[in-house]
């Protein structure tokens, strides 16, 4: 039997649910509240410029099947993500490697480099690390922590660093190599035309029917009682009407500028790591796909505090909120109708092929028959 499947979102994990029912025969119906598909992904083109609207995304991952599934989509680049940072003018590669261990202090060989870091460890006489401060302190030692993680990272997060747990830093990459490679997995790019193409595709199905500018909890009732199946990828607290209070969230503001100019800062992504710049990173989005038009385009990023009515981008995973979450994933547990998936409905970080990955798996597992 054939299912009417309904699914609030148009992101990267609402967007596979409803491509693959359709594939199937269902029929689906993908409601966004934004005026175009894509969520968060979603790009669209200015000046000649793949523009990411709503902040930097690049695509890496080890699963060849992720690879291979979104690679159904589009044809990706060779674009290796190669971030820098800025701290007060000096200038250092990142992720943590010989070129930034060389340019902080001198160092020439990798011998070098680990005795530095661990002589400023051991001044510290960190133990388990308690929090954020002591996790970057014990990974990298003190300078790299106050030059490049403790500012940026406050900023990011509106806390201290000493109020921050520590697992958020503890995958931070530090290579004892001149590899200039953020990411270690095996495949990684950029979309060539951009994420919003990827989407399009997924949902150009005869079995799908897209409504934009469409709110779920303005007719919920109608919408769901219409439906067999909803795929829900939202905020898990807002589907329950924040009965166990508002989860805690980042957000981000966006300072966008075309500029009459070919090149402004050299690189893709740069990272302000002081204190007195506002903004955590400039984005020059023209450098995700090796332009060379005329004009550039470049967006400054702003963390906030979030409050409703604002896009929230980054779960806050600390010790109170992920109680407060766990209440609300039981409450989901028990809707047979409903499935809570994505970043906003599972109220975790994830990259994208993570999304990927969890909604094949969650799929494989729904039964539609």
């Amino acid at each position: 039997m054939k299912k009417n499947i309904l699914v609030v979102g148009s992101g990267l994990y609402g967007s596979i649910f409803a491509h693959e029912a359709a594939k199937l025969g269902h029929k689906v119906t993908v409601i966004e509240k934004r005026d175009h598909v894509g969520g968060n992904i979603y790009t669209k083109e200015v000046e000649g410029i793949q523009f990411h609207q709503y902040g930097a995304h690049i695509f890496h991952t080890s699963n060849k099947a992720v690879w291979d599934y979104v690679n159904q989509f589009a044809e990706f680049n060779r674009y290796t993500n190669s971030p820098i940072a800025n701290y007060n003018g000096e200038i250092y590669n990142l992720p943590f490697n010989m070129n930034t261990f060389s340019k902080l202090w001198g160092v020439t060989t990798p011998e070098e480099a680990r005795i530095k870091i661990e002589d400023q460890r051991k001044s510290f006489g960190i133990g388990e690390p308690k929090n954020l401060e002591e996790q970057a302190i014990s990974l990298v030692g003190s300078d790299i922590y106050e030059k490049l993680i403790k500012s940026y990272t406050e900023k990011q997060w509106g806390r201290k660093c000493t109020e921050l747990p520590a697992f958020i830093i503890k995958r931070l990459p530090v290579r004892f190599t001149y590899d200039n490679n953020y990411f270690n997995d095996r495949y990684q790019g950029i979309p060539i035309g951009g994420y919003t193409r990827i989407i399009e595709k997924m949902l150009e199905s005869p079995n799908i029917e897209v409504k934009l500018d469409t709110d779920f909890f303005a007719n919920q009732a109608e919408l769901e009682s219409n439906a067999d199946k909803v795929i829900y990828t939202g905020m898990i607290d807002q589907y329950f009407d924040y009965k166990y209070g508002e989860l805690e969230y980042r957000s981000l503001k966006f300072e966008t500028e075309v500029l009459d100019e070919e090149n402004y800062q050299g690189n893709a992504v740069v990272n302000y790591t002081d204190e007195k710049t506002e903004f955590t990173r400039i984005i020059e989005h023209k450098h995700f796909e090796f332009g060379n038009q005329e004009k550039t385009i470049i967006t400054r990023e702003y963390p906030s505090d979030w409050k409703k009515g604002d896009e929230p981008y980054y779960p806050v995973n600390d010790e109170k909120n992920n109680k407060v979450f766990e209440k609300y994933l039981k409450l989901a547990k028990s809707q047979n109708k409903v499935i809570f998936g994505g970043r906003l409905g599972m109220y975790k970080y994830y990259d994208m092929h993570k999304v990927i990955e969890e909604a094949l798996i969650a799929f494989g597992n729904l039964e539609l028959s």
